[in-house]
């Protein structure tokens, strides 16, 4: 995406989870469809997708993209948030977070995008 010829950039990780098992992955999507009714109305939060990888049906990759690193910041302190990183603890083995740099791409436009 360009702003007058220059790349803009957004603030963007994933996160890897492993559920405990069967069960606690289905309470865990649960837990992460409640959440997205919150998330679908924060204004700089531009992409929020649950992935399950093929042939790991225990795994869950979120890519998440917003605005800006206040963006984020906003997200975290929201309250349906906060009540998922309080909740989904008890169905997960572990938890891998990866911060990305933005080179290059398309993705969606955006009005708080500098």
């Amino acid at each position: 995406m360009t702003n007058g010829g220059a790349v803009t950039s957004g603030y963007a990780l994933t996160v890897r989870f492993t559920c405990r098992d069967a069960d606690a992955a289905q309470q865990f999507d649960a837990l992460v469809a409640r959440t997205l009714e919150g998330i679908r109305t924060e204004p700089g939060t531009l992409v929020y997708v649950s992935h399950t990888p093929v042939d790991e049906p225990l795994v869950r990759v979120f890519y998440e993209l917003y605005a800006s690193e206040d963006a984020f910041q906003a997200h975290e302190t929201q309250a349906h948030t906060r009540q998922m990183l309080k909740e989904r603890e008890q169905y997960l083995v572990s938890t891998e977070v990866t911060f990305l740099n933005e080179k290059a791409g398309k993705r969606p436009e955006s009005a708080e995008a500098p």
